[in-house]
């Protein structure tokens, strides 16, 4: 009994502890989300999906004080936002990279969609890596548990028994499940949106499919996949770049494409504007094209009631 006691106290300390950085996020018309402190100076991280304009939006602190907030930038292919709160002096929490976790490891989200911390505990359930969301955006990290994510938990944290943020959890990315983004990737994407109030990737302007190299190509070049272009749009950074109907790109800056992912994986923001070796196989033969890709075209769905999290 002693040591029931000692962990329901030891977890509610924890929460006591990670909930001074988890606020309100005022960003719909029905039930609020989370967010969490991402520096003192009133930066603050949640889910893109929660919120339903650019304006509008308030955030509220464990304090009780409720101040308007700026979008700084979201991106919806990872369902992530960055907010700048009208305050400062507020509590970062502690970080925890993903490498440390492993599966059966017991974890709490929580959630501010009221004036309180709410908390709920599960376990990691699985740990994976290099995922491409369905709406093409990239993370490193993500996870599941098997916590119960309720209402408005979307945009709190996930945090370990110590009390260290794990990542970010999400309703957003894949219909009626919860994951959480993990740390790594939450740095890279939050630091772009604070950057460039944007995720930059890299455009080239083709359609492409996965296609079977011929035996002597494989032999040559040691793989059995290329990419096949089927369309290249006129004035495109391909086309400029000298890109043809019916090149099989192989290659991006000497890393293999073998995928559409390779492919979108190859094109990242540090791509844009600048000079890139495209490897290419043309009429049986390697070529590198240089291609100095584009910007791809921010897009946003529209807002659509009953959005879960």
């Amino acid at each position: 009994m002693a040591m029931l006691t000692d962990l329901s106290q030891a977890l509610a300390e924890t929460v006591e502890k990670a909930g001074t950085s988890v606020v309100r996020v005022d960003g719909r018309r029905r039930l609020p989300a989370s967010g969490i402190v991402w520096n003192a100076e009133g930066v603050i991280i949640t889910s893109h999906h929660v919120l339903e304009s650019d304006e509008g939006i308030q955030v509220g602190f464990p304090n009780g004080e409720t101040v308007p907030a700026e979008l700084v930038g979201r991106d919806h292919t990872t369902d992530l936002a960055v907010l700048r709160a009208q305050t400062g002096g507020l509590s970062a929490p502690k970080w925890m990279k993903t490498e440390d976790l492993r599966v059966g490891n017991l974890v709490l989200a929580l959630g501010r969609p009221g004036e309180s911390v709410l908390a709920t505990m599960g376990i990691v359930s699985a740990i994976d890596g290099g995922w491409r969301t369905p709406a093409g955006g990239m993370l490193d990290h993500y996870l599941q548990t098997d916590v119960v994510m309720y209402p408005g938990f979307s945009g709190g944290p996930l945090v370990d028994v110590a009390g260290r943020v794990i990542g970010l959890n999400t309703s957003g990315l894949l219909r009626g499940i919860s994951l959480t983004i993990g740390a790594t990737s939450l740095q890279q994407i939050a630091e772009m949106l604070l950057t460039h109030g944007r995720v930059r990737r890299g455009y080239l302007g083709v359609g492409a499919q996965p296609v079977r190299l011929s035996a002597g190509a494989q032999e040559e070049i040691g793989r059995e996949i290329g990419l096949l272009l089927v369309s290249v749009e006129p004035e495109s950074p391909a086309e400029k770049g000298g890109l043809i109907l019916g090149d099989v790109i192989i290659g991006i800056e000497g890393d293999p494409v073998q995928s559409l992912d390779d492919l979108m994986g190859g094109l990242g923001g540090e791509r844009v504007g600048e000079s890139t070796q495209i490897t290419v196989l043309r009429g049986g033969v390697v070529k590198q094209v240089s291609v100095v890709p584009g910007e791809r075209p921010e897009w946003r769905p529209k807002w659509k009631r009953g959005s879960r999290g």
